[in-house]
């Protein structure tokens, strides 16, 4: 029926909100996402579902506070993964980008000793294979992956490709597609925080996007990201205390 549709979509679309929104406050010091549920309360699926859909996000917090991962969160996330499955991919691609997010979420649960070791999927198809169009947007489907302590091919792409997320975040602001704009700026902050060069004048970039874009919580998570990691790159920017 069309309206418990609607209604059970927009469950769904409230819960991503409130968890983006309650990791974005853990990542500005706000405690941590696990504090969401009561201890040993049951997960709503709605609230679930959210959690597996932010994936790595969810354990920023603890990466950018210079630590492992939060316990509680972990454990969180890793009930996530085990009660709700992956989407089914409506692509081969799609499928390629769903690894690579369960592959970033998954190694740092290894880490936290809440799953086993995670392999490594098929590479992702270079701009030279994809046009860098299309494998912007690719990069920007996977900005999850943009976190500090995570390293793989994707990562090497980003910094050897700086240029093509520099020209495709300038095409999506073109656009006014800023939340793909929020994406693929945050992969050039991180290519900034690993001692690359991001092609673009960041800042203005990232208050562009604060001001015109959505003003939806996983927005905001995904600003903030690439602000923090512009602040590893650019300590002296971070005296004072910049707002994410």
């Amino acid at each position: 029926m069309p309206f418990a549709e609607t209604s059970l979509r927009e469950q769904y679309a409230a819960a991503v909100e409130r968890v983006a929104g309650r990791t974005l406050d853990a990542l500005r010091g706000g405690g941590d996402p696990a504090a969401l549920v009561e201890p040993d309360a049951a997960v709503p699926r709605p609230l679930l579902a959210a959690v597996r859909l932010l994936g790595a996000d969810l354990l920023a917090p603890s990466l950018f506070g210079g630590g492992e991962p939060d316990p509680a969160t972990a454990a969180l996330l890793a009930e996530a993964r085990r009660v709700v499955p992956a989407p089914a991919p409506p692509s081969e691609q799609a499928a390629l980008v769903i690894a690579w997010q369960d592959w970033a979420a998954g190694r740092l649960l290894v880490r936290a000793g809440h799953a086993e070791a995670v392999p490594r999927p098929a590479p992702l198809p270079g701009p030279e294979d994809l046009g860098w169009q299309a494998w912007s947007v690719r990069m920007s489907q996977l900005s999850v992956l943009a976190l500090p302590t995570l390293d793989g091919p994707v990562h090497d792409a980003a910094l050897a490709h700086a240029l093509a997320l520099a020209r495709g975040t300038v095409r999506s602001m073109l656009r006014r597609d800023l939340t793909t704009a929020a994406r693929l700026a945050r992969w050039l902050a991180w290519t900034e925080a690993e001692g690359g060069r991001s092609r673009l004048d960041l800042e203005p970039v990232l208050d562009r996007i604060a001001l015109a874009g959505d003003g939806s919580a996983r927005t905001g998570l995904e600003l903030a990201v690439a602000r923090r990691l512009l602040d590893r790159a650019r300590p002296s920017d971070a005296e004072g205390g910049r707002a994410a």
